[in-house]
């Protein structure tokens, strides 16, 4: 699966999370159940992605995106270097 469908594929499951009021340890561990190869990475890229839609308009679920990107960015954790297909 190209980088690009991975990445959309997180961001609809980030999004999904994300406005069934799930937030921090929550929604990661529902994007990582919907989506086991997301990275860290992935998961930064579909935040950006998110925040950047104007279609995305709940101020709640754009401070929990923020918030999940952020933790993540700085946490540089096991998964921020990708893996080889």
């Amino acid at each position: 699966m190209p980088e690009k469908k991975k990445i959309r594929k997180v961001y609809d499951t980030l999004i999904e999370g994300a406005y069934a009021g799930l937030s921090d340890a929550a929604l990661h561990d529902y994007v990582l159940e919907h989506c086991p190869k997301a990275t860290s990475k992935r998961l930064v890229r579909a935040s950006l992605l998110a925040l950047s839609d104007p279609k995305v308009d709940d101020r709640n679920v754009l401070n929990v995106i923020y918030a999940l990107a952020i933790k993540h960015r700085l946490d540089g954790g096991p998964d921020t270097i990708e893996e080889e297909d």
